[in-house]
C-alpha cells in the first residue's frame, strides 16, 4: 500500500514524539528500535523507511525534546518583566513535578551522560541545542555584557541540570527537596517563590 507524503510525515513525527519520551524515560540505550516502533504503533520493518539509522532517530528525538523545552520557557516568560524571567525559568525547572516526570522533562539531565559517549555527529547535535539553551537563558539576563551573560547562563544551566539529576537520585523525600532548594538558591540567591509540589498529574516539558 502506498501512502501519501503527508501520511509519511505524520507517521515520522509520531515516531519522533514517542521516541523522545521513551528515550528520556529509559535512556539512549535502554530501549531498542523494535520497542520504539511498537510504541508508535508500527512494525520494526518500517523503521528504515523513516530513518537511516538508530542514531538518526536519537538525534531527531533529542532535538524535538530540546525544542519543546525552549518553547515551554518562551511561553512561561512571555508576559514576565525582563528582570524576573531568569527566576521564572529556574523556579519552573527545579520542581518536584519536573523531577518526577523525566519522560516529559528536559532531555539533558536524562540523556547527557550517554550522549557524551556517542559519536561525533550525535555529540555535535547535542552541543548545538545546548548552546541554543544557553543563548536563550543569556537573553533573560538584562543589563549585563553578552559574554558575561553567556557565562552566567552556562553556570545557571549546569547548576539546574546537576541539581535535577541529584534530586532524582535522592528520590522524592525531604533530602530530594533539600537538593532542589539548594539548586535554586545557588542560581538565584533564594529558595523558590512558592511551593514546588505539583498541582497537575503530568508535567509540561522543560
Amino acid at each position: 500500500m502506498r501512502y501519501s507524503k503527508e501520511h509519511k510525515q505524520e507517521t515520522h513525527a509520531r515516531i519522533v514524539r514517542k521516541a523522545s519520551v521513551r528515550l528520556r524515560e529509559k535512556g539512549a540505550h535502554g530501549i531498542g528500535v523494535a520497542d520504539l516502533m511498537k510504541e508508535a504503533g508500527l512494525t520494526h520493518g518500517g523503521f528504515y523507511a523513516h530513518f537511516d539509522s538508530r542514531e538518526a532517530l536519537v538525534i531527531e528525538a533529542f532535538n524535538y525534546a530540546m525544542d519543546r523545552s525552549m518553547e515551554h520557557w518562551r511561553k512561561t516568560i512571555e508576559e514576565t518583566p525582563p528582570d524576573k524571567r531568569l527566576a521564572i525559568i529556574v523556579d519552573s525547572y527545579l520542581t518536584t513535578l519536573h523531577r518526577d516526570d523525566p519522560g516529559r522533562g528536559c532531555a539533558v539531565p536524562t540523556l547527557g551522560p550517554e550522549i557524551a559517549r556517542e559519536g561525533p555527529k550525535t555529540r555535535k547535535a547535542f552541543a548545538t541545542k545546548l548552546e541554543q539553551m544557553i543563548e536563550m537563558i543569556a537573553d533573560q539576563i538584562p543589563d549585563v555584557p553578552r559574554k558575561a551573560a553567556r557565562r552566567q547562563a552556562a553556570s545557571a544551566l549546569a547548576t539546574m541540570m546537576g541539581t535535577l539529576v541529584l534530586s532524582r537520585i535522592a528520590g522524592n523525600g525531604e533530602f530530594s527537596e533539600e537538593i532542589l532548594s539548594a539548586g535554586r538558591e545557588a542560581v538565584l540567591g533564594r529558595p523558590a517563590a512558592g511551593k514546588t509540589v505539583a498541582k497537575k498529574p503530568r508535567a509540561k516539558p522543560h
